[in-house]
């Protein structure tokens, strides 16, 4: 039996596997440009669970309304010519808002960061401004696709309905694994967006193509109308060029040139939104980032004899620029030092551009998560000290800040041993401080908090600090530390109590089942100020 269209004329296999592609390869597109948003912006506003829920939000809000408005462009008089010259549209405008988001993301995000919004406005704000459209406009092909395969087999509606969306979500889960594991990985999140514009540009013109040879002229003429000017924008601006030295499956990574600053010859790295590490070329014991060096001169003030040569041992949870495990494995001989960095790119990025010399006797690199490598390792006490450098600014690894993490920590721990991280959180009234540093005192006797001492400088009513948080067996006698190498620095212990309001909740005990980060960093994600 022929099977006909509602203008009687044969609707071949030819078309429905046309359909059935165009559906599947924008479906795909659609989740490529969710996937590849969380990355374009990650260099402005870093990662955290309130940026992947805005854009998930932004993109759902897109289609949906998308699709609202393809229902109504395939009412029951809609022809196949109409349908196709309406899905050129669609796919056109869908590629052309694409590529607009990609020419305006910097001077957008520029602008918005220098408003001084919270986190979470900024996001959603910038989130929508760059991805609604290119979402919606990719929702309005699916509605139109599926009146023309229900027209084709009006006795199978059903059958067809079932078909059609099978396709839609296996498209798009085609477009999320190919983002994540292949696109970004060879051609960075610009390319990958690029990708998709030209992806959305050839399935408009094959719909303008089937429409009618007039309808393909018409949209040739209107995509390069549309088109050129873009594209000729976004070269003149550098839209196109990645902002990123190398991008990973996990960081944008940049390099900048330190030296003006410090008047030596130094780097520093970017992941994402955030200044990782700092490294000088000819001395690596010299540390610009204070909490780096809070740990070097607090570890050799514990260890006086180990640094002058003998069994020191070292686990760092993040590698970044790899400031510490490249200054200790230069200046403390024997040292045995492990580091876990879940990123070999970011590992590559350091040898090359931050002068790590990853063959020092003593350094072992391990490309996995701290958690896994540590859990690994033989549960006796072993290491001197145990450094989590993991914390990307605000964006924190739930599973290694909870009771049982700790405790496997502290197991690996030498009696005189201690437990150190760098904590970003509200100044007045941290709560996922006051957490964190309640779930330690499980696991440790002693739990330390720690901030460098700034002279003449005000004390902070608002916005956000760099914590350091040390964790030990017992307490260090002194309030006040001076560095004795490097740059002269103060720090000063601080009581949690002095710190949390009289009226605040009782802190929470952060475990693997239950460890609500974000929620106890809400004042900080919703005042964006610099950490000090």
């Amino acid at each position: 039996m022929t099977v006909t269209a509602d203008n009687g004329r044969p609707l071949s296999l030819i078309i429905r596997l046309f359909l059935a592609s165009v559906l599947f390869l924008s479906s795909a597109g659609g989740l490529v440009v969710e996937i590849v948003a969380g990355r374009l912006i990650a260099p402005y506003v870093g990662m955290s669970l309130y940026t992947w829920t805005a854009i998930i939000a932004v993109v759902l809000a897109g289609l949906s309304v998308g699709h609202w408005i393809g229902g109504l462009l395939a009412g029951p008089q809609t022809d196949r010519p109409s349908a196709m010259r309406r899905l050129a549209g669609a796919l056109a405008c869908a590629g052309a808002s694409s590529l607009l988001a990609l020419v305006i993301l910097n001077d957008l995000a520029v602008g918005l960061l220098a408003t001084g919004l919270g986190q979470v406005t900024l996001v959603v704000i910038l989130t929508t401004a760059l991805f609604l459209l290119p979402s919606l406009f990719v929702g309005m092909v699916a509605p139109i696709v599926t009146k023309l395969a229900v027209d084709a087999e009006p006795g199978r509606t059903g059958a067809v309905l079932g078909r059609m969306y099978a396709l839609g979500t296996i498209g798009s889960i085609a477009g999320t694994l190919s983002a994540g594991y292949v696109f970004i990985s060879w051609v960075g999140s610009g390319g990958t967006l690029i990708a998709v514009t030209l992806l959305y540009v050839l399935l408009a013109l094959c719909c303008a193509i089937v429409a009618g040879r007039r309808s393909a002229v018409i949209a040739v003429i209107c995509i390069v109308a549309m088109g050129v000017p873009l594209a000729g924008t976004g070269a003149a601006r550098g839209a196109f060029a990645s902002r990123c030295t190398v991008e990973s499956d996990y960081f944008c990574i940049v390099i900048d040139d330190f030296a003006p600053f410090s008047g030596r010859q130094s780097n520093l790295m970017v992941l994402d939104n955030l200044v990782h590490s700092i490294n000088d070329r000819a001395d690596p014991s010299l540390l610009y980032s204070p909490y780096i060096q809070f740990v070097d001169e607090f570890a050799r003030s514990r260890f006086p004899l180990d640094f002058l040569g003998t069994d020191f041992a070292a686990f760092f949870i993040g590698g970044g620029g790899y400031s510490l495990p490249r200054s200790w494995a230069a200046t403390v001989e024997g040292a045995r030092l492990v580091v876990a960095e879940i990123d070999p790119v970011v590992t590559e990025a350091a040898r090359q551009h931050m002068w790590l010399e990853s063959d020092r006797p003593g350094l072992e690199i391990h490309h996995r998560d701290a958690r896994a490598l540590l859990q690994s390792l033989p549960n006796t006490p072993t290491f001197d000290v145990i450094f989590g450098d993991a914390f990307h600014d605000i964006s924190v690894p739930t599973h290694l800040v909870s009771r049982e993490f700790h405790a496997e920590v502290a197991a690996r721990l030498r009696p005189n041993g201690f437990y150190v991280m760098n904590v970003v959180d509200a100044a007045r009234n941290p709560l996922f401080l006051a957490a964190l540093t309640h779930t330690l005192t499980v696991d440790f006797n002693s739990v330390e908090i720690w901030r460098e001492a700034v002279a003449d400088a005000p004390a902070e009513t608002d916005g956000r600090v760099t914590y350091i948080v040390v964790a030990a067996a017992g307490p260090n006698p002194a309030g006040v530390m001076h560095s004795a190498f490097g740059i002269q620095r103060t720090w000063q212990r601080v009581d949690i109590g002095a710190l949390v309001d009289r009226d605040a909740p009782d802190p929470v005990l952060l475990t693997d089942d239950f460890a609500p980060v974000d929620r106890l960093l809400s004042r900080v994600l919703f005042a964006d100020i610099p950490a000090n």
